[in-house]
């Protein structure tokens, strides 16, 4: 009899433990503490990626303004040839001062040309 009276003491003695430690491991201080060392370890990783991704934005912004001062100048040198009359012979003389209407297309696909290599090079597809 005795021995049944003790296993069932030892019994209560370990389910009172048992839920003394279940209270202890979930208490709200030990999770403060696991949400601290969480963010200690998440930390330094968060911020190596803020600063590729203001990098990543730089590079970006300067290349949209490369793209788009191209786009611009490659307008204006179109509307330049367009609005441009054939030469004739006695316009020759102001020839130096103005393009041709052939340089400007060569310099208006070297144009093109660098905003295809600006758009390939310089903004990658993820």
């Amino acid at each position: 009899m005795e021995d049944q009276e003790m296993q069932l003491k030892v019994r209560r003695v370990s389910d009172k433990f048992t839920e003394s430690m279940y209270v202890l491991a979930n208490e709200p201080s030990v999770a403060l503490y696991r949400l601290q060392e969480h963010v200690r370890r998440s930390l330094p990783e968060l911020v190596q990626h803020k600063t590729d991704m203001q990098s990543w934005e730089e590079q970006s912004q300067g290349a949209i303004y490369s793209v788009e001062y191209a786009c611009r100048f490659v307008g204006l040198l179109l509307s330049r040839i367009c609005m441009q009359p054939p030469a004739t012979s006695h316009q020759h003389e102001g020839a130096d001062k103005h393009l041709s209407r052939t340089q400007s297309l060569c310099c208006c696909f070297a144009c093109l040309i660098h905003l295809i290599f600006l758009m390939t090079v310089l903004c990658p597809r993820v």
